[in-house]
C-alpha cells in the first residue's frame, strides 16, 4: 500500500456529509469548525470568496478550484468577504441528509462540499501536520476529480436508489484526488507528510518507511532511497516534514502500534517485534515518548496525558475522544 493509502487508512475517514451550494447575489455563510474534521470542496462554477480563521488574507476561489480545510477551523464562504455572515445551519436545514441548497435566488455560484470525521486517535496524523487551508488551483478539466464532483452533483440535485452508498465513495475519492493535487501544488506553509510527498526525491524515503517499518533503517538507508547524501537528505527531510528522518519512522511505528492496540487484542510483546522492537521494554518507552501513555494504558482505553499536564507537545500526540458527532 502507498503511503497516502496508508495514512489515510488509519484516519479512517466516517461520518461523512456532502451538500451542494446554489447562492446568488450578495451572500455570505459562516460554518462551524467541528474539531477532528477535514473539510473537501470544490466550485463548479461562479466564483466567491473563502476566509478562514487564523488566515489572514482570504482565498479568491475560482472556477475549478478546489479547497481542503483540515484544522476544524471555523470558516466562511461569501460573495464579498466583509460581509455579515449568516450561519451555515440556518441555510442547510432543508438538506440535513444531503442536497442542493439555493440561497439568496441561486445562480451566481455553484459549490459542492463534503465534510468527513476522522478516527479521534489518529486526526492528528492529518489535522496537525497541514495548513489550515490548502487552495488548489489546478482546474478541474477532464481529471478525475472533476468527473467526482460532478456526478456528486448530479446525486445530490436527483437522488436515486443506492444514493447514499454512491455519494459516500464519491466523497472519498473526491478528498483522495484532491490530495493527490495538492502534491504537485505544494501548498504554502505545508508541513509534514504531505510536503514530504510533494518531494519527488523525498518520496521515495517516505515510501520505503511505509512498505516496511519494522526494517532496521539508518539515516544512510534512508538517505540511498532518496539518492542523496546522508547530509543533504537530512536538512531536506527536516525542512519539509518538520522531522527528522529517524523521528519519522518512529513516529509512524507508534501510529501503526496504537492502531493494532485499539481495534485488536495482539499482545504488546507482539506488537513491538513485529515493528522491529526486539525489547518490549524499548518499543514501550518509544510508544510512551510519542503518545504520552504506556501501550497498556493506551490498549484500555485511557485518555492520554494533555499538552500542559506533562506530555510532549507532539503533533501527532493522540487527543481526548469527541463527545459528539462531527
Amino acid at each position: 500500500m502507498d503511503t497516502l493509502s496508508d495514512i489515510l487508512s488509519l484516519l479512517r475517514p466516517l461520518d461523512y456529509m456532502s451538500a451542494g451550494l446554489d447562492a446568488g447575489g450578495r451572500w455570505s455563510v459562516g460554518f462551524p469548525g467541528p474539531p477532528h474534521t477535514i473539510k473537501c470542496g470544490a466550485v463548479v462554477s461562479g466564483r466567491c470568496w473563502l476566509s478562514v480563521d487564523g488566515v489572514p488574507e482570504a482565498a479568491r476561489l475560482e472556477p475549478g478550484h478546489c479547497f481542503l480545510l483540515p484544522g476544524g477551523r471555523p470558516f466562511r464562504l461569501a460573495s464579498d468577504p466583509v460581509l455579515p455572515p449568516v450561519a451555515a445551519g440556518n441555510v442547510f436545514a432543508s438538506a440535513r441528509r444531503g442536497g442542493v441548497v439555493t440561497w439568496n435566488g441561486g445562480g451566481d455560484v455553484l459549490l459542492v462540499s463534503s465534510r468527513f470525521a476522522l478516527a479521534q486517535d489518529q486526526a492528528p496524523v492529518l489535522l496537525g501536520l497541514l495548513p489550515p487551508l490548502v487552495h488548489i488551483r489546478a482546474p478541474l478539466s477532464g481529471d478525475p476529480l472533476r468527473r467526482s464532483v460532478e456526478q456528486m452533483m448530479a446525486e445530490l440535485r436527483e437522488p436515486q436508489p443506492g444514493g447514499a452508498l454512491v455519494l459516500r465513495h464519491l466523497a472519498h475519492m473526491m478528498l483522495v484526488q484532491a490530495l493527490r493535487l495538492s502534491l504537485n501544488e505544494e501548498p504554502e506553509g505545508a508541513a509534514g507528510w504531505l510536503a514530504g510527498l510533494a518531494d519527488k526525491r523525498l518520496r521515495g524515503a517516505i515510501n520505503a518507511v511505509h512498505e516496511d517499518p519494522a526494517r532496521r533503517w539508518t539515516l544512510r538507508d534512508l538517505a540511498g532511497e532518496a539518492g542523496m547524501s546522508r547530509s543533504a537528505f537530512a536538512l531536506a527531510f527536516r525542512s519539509a516534514v518538520g522531522t527528522a528522518p529517524m523521528e519519522y519512522l518512529t513516529r509512524w511505528r507508534m501510529r501503526l502500534a496504537a492502531d493494532r492496540l485499539a481495534r485488536t487484542q495482539d499482545p504488546v510483546s507482539g506488537i513491538a517485534l513485529s515493528l522491529g522492537y526486539e525489547s518490549e521494554s524499548a518499543f514501550g518507552t518509544a510508544f510512551k515518548r510519542v503518545m504520552g501513555v504506556s501501550p497498556r494504558q493506551y490498549g484500555r482505553g485511557r485518555l492520554p496525558v494533555l499538552p500542559g499536564d506533562g506530555a510532549p507537545l507532539d503533533p501527532l500526540q493522540k487527543s481526548p475522544l469527541l463527545s459528539e458527532r462531527a
